[in-house]
């Protein structure tokens, strides 16, 4: 038989149905697991959260016929196949997508392990795939042991004003084994702990009908701390909250005082808890950023900075108080979205040089 006549007979038996002549589920795997459309969540507060997953094959015509689910508490535990917190059994369906969480009530700050095998058409099953997690966030008002703090400066809020810089020192009394940090303000916020950045995110808390629902994020910041003495800061600006919104100069949209919520809760590795929160303790100051805004841009004089504010051994002592104020943690949600990232830097093409002593 010529070549060419083999080469298309054999490729006509791979296109018929079933593709009889690989092994369906020998090759099977189950990847891509995502929880709420992300890779291992850190925060969340939907309290029935959804799965999905793809699966692969080199077969063809491979279609998933049941799946099963299972999730622990820790990673351990669910290879091992034991103390699970919920085993969905095998499940006759082909669907791949949103498939609701349907175990236990979970609390806030819990994080559970989970992965999933499939069967395909010919009812062979996969290996169970790579554990993945999801921890979910602060589910109830009453979680939130942080007081809303307002930095006690002389403003004129018809106009934008010199960015809050608030910061407070704190002491740590053992070794630590996990620390996460929820933040919220009322305006922008950036966050650093012992003069590092925390997260990747920009522009947080986001932008949202803040009368109705404000974002808060999670941070996983077990390795920006330290035992002994540790610092946060944490910068605002007026963004959406109060800041020029619109074309006709429309300020104070939703407020007129920049706020801050923040809560540090740290696990010991002795087991002992300890919480950190924004509270009448705090300090407030301004430096180099004199004005910031959605539209308008933002007005930076490095002549003002203060070196090491974010840092434990700097001195605060000629810094002004906060004044602690009652507004709502009932609105706070997870967010709702994906992150604002810094993707790309441009450089600049040329540097111009202005005459010595021009603004």
């Amino acid at each position: 038989m010529p070549a060419i006549i083999f080469h298309w007979i054999i490729s006509m038996i791979l296109l018929l149905p079933g593709n009889y002549l690989n092994v369906q589920g020998s090759d099977l795997k189950v990847t891509g697991l995502r929880t709420e459309y992300a890779e291992n969540p850190l925060g969340i507060d939907i309290r029935k959260p959804r799965l999905s997953w793809r699966i692969m094959s080199d077969a063809r015509n491979v279609v998933q016929s049941a799946y099963h689910i299972r999730v622990a508490r820790n990673e351990s535990d669910l290879t091992a196949n034991r103390n699970l917190v919920w085993d969905s059994g095998r499940v006759a369906a082909s669907e791949s997508i949103h498939l609701a969480y349907a175990g236990p009530e979970l609390q806030s700050g819990q994080r559970v392990y989970w992965q999933v095998r499939v069967w395909d058409g010919a009812g062979k099953a996969s290996d169970w795939s790579v554990p993945a997690w999801w921890e979910m966030g602060l589910l109830s008002a009453t979680d939130w042991k942080a007081s809303w703090i307002e930095a006690d400066l002389p403003e004129d809020t018809s106009k934008s004003n010199p960015a809050p810089m608030l910061r407070r020192k704190f002491t740590l009394s053992g070794a630590i084994q996990s620390a996460r940090a929820y933040v919220t303000s009322h305006g922008l916020y950036e966050m650093h702990l012992n003069g590092r950045r925390v997260g990747e995110d920009f522009f947080t808390p986001g932008w949202t009908s803040y009368n109705k629902r404000l974002q808060y994020q999670t941070y996983d910041v077990t390795g920006l701390l330290q035992r002994g003495e540790n610092a946060v800061g944490v910068m605002l600006g007026d963004g959406w909250y109060r800041g020029n919104l619109g074309f006709s100069n429309q300020r104070n949209t939703y407020g007129n005082k920049l706020a801050l919520l923040l809560q540090i809760q740290i696990t010991y590795a002795d087991g002992r808890s300890e919480t950190i929160g924004s509270d009448a303790g705090w300090k407030a100051s301004t430096g180099p950023i004199l004005m910031s805004d959605i539209y308008d841009g933002e007005n930076y004089d490095a002549r003002i900075e203060k070196p090491g504010w974010m840092l434990a051994s700097y001195s605060d002592a000629d810094w002004a108080g906060l004044k602690v104020v009652n507004h709502s943690k009932e609105k706070l949600i997870a967010p709702a979205g994906p992150p604002v990232r810094r993707i790309e830097e441009v450089k600049a093409v040329k540097l111009i040089k202005l005459r010595p002593g021009r603004p």
